[in-house]
């Protein structure tokens, strides 16, 4: 709920001072940027599990808060953050992205708060994307206005669809014009840094109308549109359009990056236990028990899965198809640079056949879809993870490079 009257502009000040406190923080006191440090960097996702309610098609870790005390989520948030900053080593951070659940529904302090506890304890330069996931009856103007003096640049709005049937069947709470006016006080205060999601292949949902849709969406926002294919049994899968996610491309490009909040995923190279192992890490689903172990251990970790040189080459190759560039040979040699795109993939006949069927091109650049092969891309990864894990196992060994 936004805060009202002399108490909102209170708040906006103190943010606002807050915010500048940071970037002189980032930016050394002289006024000019101070130097980049030369460590590990890294994204960061901060998961907000609570919810207004639960959509009907959602299987994300939510929950529908019942006296919730934000103040002990918040300091929870705060601790892990800086406790996994500092066991991961990263000492510049890319981005944050704020996600859910409804983040939109935090306060603009918490938001505020976890800025401030990333920038004590690494590099957080001034003009890094920091994204806030919004639902537009969570996000009237003057709070979408705080979230930005608490240090938000970037939103992602989860419209999901402008016809308000196909609303009423997802279970969602806002409407078609909630959602366009939304949309039009988010790029009045965050322009050319606005994502949308629309959601597609609903049931009876058909593509005339689904198409208008989407081009109506292009008509208010062209910035970055993000569209979802339901799947009841799987979830859905995202495709990115548009402008460019700092934080997204971290991910497709198998970069680290640590997961803080309830049920939040994380890929790191933990520092001081003297290996040189990546970490896949989930941390603790539940909340309260969450908030427990950040107390008691300063993180909620549950689970830590060391993931092999074989399972992060195989992370770089079906994320990196994701995209329209593909995997460059560059980007491929960093986390094997002994058997190249040519070794794994240029002689087997399966792919021969895929190249010649126009689905995926390897040449200079590296290896990519094609447009026609993005669409099939799960069943090329039928053909390629195979060969990569027989090329693997006839490779001869290498040094392990770092993470």
């Amino acid at each position: 709920m936004a805060l009202p009257g002399a108490r909102a502009r209170a708040w906006g000040w103190t943010a606002a001072a807050r915010a500048a406190q940071r970037r002189r923080r980032m930016e050394g006191a002289g006024g000019s940027p101070s130097p980049e440090p030369g460590g590990p960097r890294a994204a960061l996702y901060v998961h907000w599990p609570y919810c207004e309610k639960r959509c009907s098609y959602c299987n994300f870790n939510k929950y529908i808060p019942q006296g919730l005390e934000e103040a002990a989520m918040q300091k929870c948030l705060v601790t892990e953050a800086q406790t996994l900053l500092r066991l991961s080593g990263v000492q510049r951070v890319e981005s944050v992205f704020f996600g859910g659940g409804t983040p939109s529904l935090a306060s603009p302090h918490t938001v505020a708060a976890v800025l401030d506890a990333v920038a004590q304890t690494a590099h957080l330069p001034a003009d890094s994307e920091v994204t806030l996931e919004a639902n537009p009856t969570s996000a009237p103007a003057s709070r979408l206005a705080e979230f930005g003096a608490a240090g938000v640049n970037r939103l992602s709005i989860g419209l999901q669809s402008l016809d308000d049937t196909e609303l009423r069947l997802l279970g969602r709470t806002h409407s078609a014009s909630d959602a366009l006016r939304t949309l039009a006080e988010a790029r009045c205060l965050f322009p050319g840094r606005v994502s949308v999601d629309l959601m597609l292949g609903l049931p009876a949902q058909q593509v005339g109308p689904w198409l208008g849709q989407l081009q109506e969406l292009l008509h208010h926002c062209d910035d970055h549109l993000s569209l979802y294919q339901l799947s009841l049994e799987r979830g859905t899968t995202l495709f990115a359009q548009g402008a460019l996610s700092t934080h997204n491309w971290t991910y497709w490009q198998c970069g680290q990056y640590l997961g803080i909040g309830p049920g939040a995923h994380g890929r790191f190279m933990p520092q001081g236990a003297g290996g040189h192992t990546r970490e896949a890490r989930i941390q603790t689903l539940e909340p309260d028990n969450w908030m427990k172990e950040v107390m008691r251990f300063g993180h909620g970790t549950r689970k830590r899965v060391p993931l092999g040189r074989l399972e992060l080459l195989e992370e770089v190759l079906a994320l990196g198809l994701r995209t329209d560039v593909g995997i460059t040979h560059q980007h491929w040699e960093q986390f094997e640079p002994q058997l190249t795109l040519w070794d794994m993939f240029g002689a087997n006949k399966e792919v021969q056949e895929l190249l010649e069927r126009g689905l995926l091109q390897l040449d200079h650049r590296g290896l990519r879809c094609s447009w026609k092969g993005l669409a099939v891309l799960d069943s090329l990864l039928l053909t390629l993870l195979p060969q990569l894990q027989e090329a693997w196992q006839q490779r001869a060994p290498s040094p392990v490079p770092g993470g």
